[in-house]
């Protein structure tokens, strides 16, 4: 909800009073400090008496300083949060994985990652990167987009060429451990087998239970994907483990991931004022210095 106000109303009153003093008063040859509005008196030219009157009400409207104010109150979305972890290992670059784009793994996987997150009105997404070791891409947040152009600024071998699938669940549980959300869902891709990295599996698993963390986990076709790991982490945290083969079976997994549960996220609230007050007092100014300009003129 937006509105338009005065912080100080009251100073546009001063606006009656004024009028009547600059059309009834008599000019008097004594020095003032307020403003001389006798130089525009009727005697000396109608149009200097219009741009008084505007020279006032563009003073009075800035001391009465104009507010813009833009509020969004809380309300209820329906959505969850999700982290996508994203295996950027070595073997990520092998080409062939599509059909029908000349792409690697990794490339296939972005792209498709991108139109997902792009999707997800209702839901709040970050983004983890995994190789020899893993960090945050994107944070949990609601800025769909820019969550989707975080997503296109990685590549493969960025976080080195081995796969450490723990280091990647810890770092998504890290990203998801101030969530408000019901549902808290990672869902981690994978071609390969758990090779690097301090943090094991196993301990990340652990990790993830413990904050209410539903894992998902895809496994990329691959003669070195450890399907059976994939399997455990998925049994264990209470998700589901996906297999693709090639990029049209990942997009059919989306698709699945896309019937998850929903949860009810509350948005923040927030107040924004804009003060409006520099702009009549700019225009006051310059009519000013058209008054000022017009008697030097007629001196």
């Amino acid at each position: 909800m937006s509105w338009f106000s005065f912080e100080y109303p009251w100073f546009i009153l001063l606006f009656i009073p004024l009028l009547y003093c600059l059309y009834r008063c008599k000019e008097k040859p004594l020095s003032s400090y307020f403003v001389h509005l006798q130089w525009l008196s009727p005697q000396r030219g109608w149009w200097r008496w219009i741009v008084t009157l505007l020279t006032l009400a563009a003073l009075l409207i800035a001391l009465s300083s104009p507010v813009y104010t833009d509020r969004h109150s809380k309300h209820n979305k329906q959505g969850r949060d999700i982290v996508l972890v994203l295996d950027g290992s070595g073997s990520m670059g092998a080409l062939g994985f599509s059909k029908e784009h000349r792409e690697s793994r990794f490339e296939s996987l972005q792209r498709l990652a991108c139109n997902f997150v792009r999707t997800r009105i209702d839901d709040n997404i970050g983004v983890v990167y995994y190789g020899d070791f893993a960090f945050i891409a994107s944070p949990v947040t609601y800025e769909n987009e820019i969550v989707a152009e975080m997503i296109a600024y990685l590549s493969d071998g960025m976080a080195g060429q081995n796969t450490a699938i723990g280091e990647g669940l810890a770092m998504s549980v890290r990203a998801l451990e101030h969530s408000k959300a019901d549902s808290k869902v990672v869902i981690l891709f994978s071609d390969g087998a758990h090779n690097s990295g301090r943090i094991a599996p196993k301990e990340a698993v652990a990790y993830a239970l413990r904050h209410q963390i539903k894992i998902y986990t895809v496994g990329i076709g691959s003669d070195s994907l450890d399907e059976a790991l994939l399997q455990h982490i998925a049994h264990k945290s209470g998700g589901t483990y996906f297999f693709a083969a090639d990029a049209a079976a990942l997009q059919a997994v989306y698709d699945q991931i896309d019937a998850l549960e929903r949860s009810t996220i509350k948005s923040s609230a927030y107040l924004r004022q804009e003060y409006l007050y520099t702009y009549p007092l700019a225009v006051a100014l310059i009519l000013m210095s058209l008054l000022l300009y017009a008697r030097k003129r007629s001196v």
